[in-house]
């Protein structure tokens, strides 16, 4: 068996890089089966895309098509053109793609036009909310895709509400949660960046969702929140290269920047060993409200819809449209005295590789 596998953003190089380790095992065993990866290039800076590769010591894509830096249709439209190509070359049982990316559009459009089969991990995810590229980008992958990889029964409701037949459903369980386990305990022990006071808790920050960081009002309320609550507690923000722009056009960079700490853009091990040492997280990211709630962190999300529901039915999450910096301050103020544990089987048992593996060798 031949997987064509499609990757092109950092949270998609982790769970990735789980199913490859799965598919390893399974070499090693003895198994017939082959992976193909591209990477589409849609994040193109090093401290975004290769390192990834380098310290989670992922299977190097055997192509990389060079292709960030675009617009939404554009890079979609560069990308399915040169997928096409590969998967007429490459001939995969399996196309396997990832999340809700342009990339994930991408190689599903190619392999449906191609009559290839279409496994899609991650599947089912709705924000209700069709101003998110990415949700365009679920809905549509869905349903073009063979078989369904959903991580919760929330995603597995969402499908059959849809009208996607039941026997294309799987409930595999979060490839996320997989990873949580297997870089959490490699980072147990693991420095964290020098500049952090580690005699003081911190919450840790992360934002880069286009509609806080394209928006100003929306931007400029953020940074006064995280500027009120520098005060009391000490902050730490890893800065997405689109984000920092965004904030120097405002001109908030310097006074950000001493009133908080402010990283460059972090490799994904430095970014557990942060989750795993914060006091909580505030984010804007769909992955970091997961990985928050699998090492036992209370989380903000400032936007006013999110993916993972389960999480804020539970109390391990609570969104806050960033409208009012007092509001986003009395929610992390709250928050912080929550008690989170992941004592709950939503997400899976922590095999979902295996899971998806099995159902693909049939």
């Amino acid at each position: 068996m031949k997987i064509l596998t499609v990757v092109g953003a950092r949270p998609q190089f982790v769970k990735a890089g789980v199913v490859s380790r799965e598919i390893l095992i399974r070499q090693q065993a003895g198994v017939s089966i082959q992976e193909v990866i591209v990477h589409t290039g849609q994040h193109f800076d090093d401290n975004m895309s290769q390192v990834f590769f380098e310290e989670l010591s992922l299977p190097r894509p055997v192509y990389n098509l060079g292709l960030g830096g675009l617009s939404h249709g554009a890079m979609t439209g560069r990308m399915l053109e040169e997928l096409e190509k590969l998967v007429i070359h490459e001939a995969p049982d399996w196309v396997m793609v990832y999340g809700d990316t342009n990339s994930t559009l991408a190689g599903a459009m190619a392999a449906a036009k191609l009559h290839k089969e279409i496994a899609h991990v991650e599947a089912g995810l709705r924000s209700f909310n069709r101003a998110m590229p990415e949700e365009i980008n679920r809905i549509v992958t869905d349903h073009v895709s063979t078989l369904l990889f959903a991580p919760t029964q929330t995603a597995m409701n969402n499908l059959a509400r849809e009208g996607v037949a039941s026997e294309k459903v799987v409930f595999s369980g979060d490839v996320m949660k997989d990873a949580a386990a297997y870089y959490g305990a490699q980072v147990a022990r693991r420095p964290l960046p020098l500049s952090i006071d580690r005699q003081r808790p911190f919450i840790l920050t992360t934002l880069h969702r286009a509609e806080n960081t394209d928006q100003p009002d929306r931007l400029a309320v953020v940074i006064a929140a995280l500027m009120q609550l520098s005060r009391r507690h000490q902050i730490v923000l890893p800065l997405h290269p689109r984000t920092r722009g965004a904030i120097e056009a405002l001109g908030q960079l310097e006074a950000l920047s001493r009133a908080l700490v402010v990283l460059d853009p972090v490799g994904y091990l430095d970014m557990v060993a942060l989750e795993q040492a914060c006091q909580m997280i505030v984010t804007d990211s769909g992955g970091v409200q997961k990985e928050a709630y699998f090492f036992g962190k209370p989380c903000v999300t400032l936007r006013g819809e999110t993916e993972w529901q389960e999480l804020v039915a539970m109390g391990a999450n609570r969104l806050v449209e960033p409208r009012d910096p007092g509001e986003v301050c009395v929610a992390v103020e709250d928050m912080l005295s929550r008690s989170i544990s992941d004592d709950s089987d939503c997400f899976g048992s922590g095999a979902a590789a295996a899971v998806i593996l099995n159902h693909l060798q049939g």
